[in-house]
């Protein structure tokens, strides 16, 4: 069995003293590949360093919409750091509306826009982070079609109508830890209903642990639990959404 961790951030300073035991775990717990995505320049900066040293690794550079502010004096760098081999996508991108603290919503939709459009001219794949937004942020990218390249609704937390319409528009949806989560009902609904060719698993650790491991710090290794719980509410082999999932994200990283 070969599993891939579509998100994860051992370039996260959690993992700052033990990225390397975290990454040996992964391999022992048959997750052959992870994507190592950027939430600003230093963590894009950092996943970039990652991926080029580590077999089965890739990275996805951008601006988290909780670092949005500025973002446009760093889009030069991160526009450098497309053009290395190691980057398959770009990411972490989106709106999030769940903390007052975070940039104003129109700096979060320009900052979004601005890296789709990067996306789409490298020809590349977006990583969208979507908390507590999925009408806008559905809307923003029915307004810019001409620049969805496709890609991942990550750690998706919508309803299965919601992802219905991710899906219209060529996006796959990515399930993490809170799949697991005993009170998770409309998270089981659309995992039971989106289309093999279009699932995706992930851990985004550290956060999130799935069951059994709830509340540790999470990790890529981790992400065999969430092949697991989806495989038991489909009604079928953890082998076969393994594979369907691990031959997805190959594609949609182009590894």
């Amino acid at each position: 069995m070969v599993l891939f961790d579509t998100h994860c951030h051992l370039n996260d300073p959690s993992f700052a003293q033990d990225a390397e035991a975290a990454y040996g775990r992964m391999l022992e717990a048959e997750v052959a590949h992870c994507a190592v995505i950027g939430y600003d320049l230093d963590s894009s900066r950092a996943a970039v360093a990652f991926a080029a040293v580590h077999p089965g690794s890739c990275a996805a550079v951008g601006i988290h919409p909780e670092h949005a502010q500025g973002y446009d004096t760093q889009m030069d760098e991160i526009e450098a750091l497309l053009r290395r081999p190691e980057v398959r996508a770009v990411g972490e991108i989106g709106l999030d509306y769940h903390w007052e603290t975070n940039p104003a919503r129109e700096i979060q939709a320009d900052a979004c826009i601005a890296q789709m459009e990067l996306a789409c001219r490298y020809d590349l794949p977006a990583c969208f982070h979507v908390r507590d937004s999925h009408a806008d942020m559905l809307a923003l990218m029915k307004a810019n079609r001409k620049y969805l390249s496709g890609g991942i609704m990550h750690c998706f937390s919508g309803s299965w109508e919601t992802a219905q319409e991710y899906l219209k528009l060529g996006y796959h949806i990515s399930f993490a830890g809170p799949v697991t989560f005993k009170n998770a009902r409309k998270l089981t609904v659309a995992a039971q209903r989106v289309p093999l060719d279009r699932l995706l698993i992930e851990t985004d650790s550290p956060y999130m642990a799935p069951e059994p491991v709830r509340g540790g710090r999470n990790e890529p290794a981790n992400v065999r639990f969430i092949c697991a719980k989806i495989a038991e509410l489909r009604g079928i082999s953890t082998e076969e959404v393994a594979r369907a999932t691990t031959e997805n994200a190959r594609k949609l990283f182009r590894i």
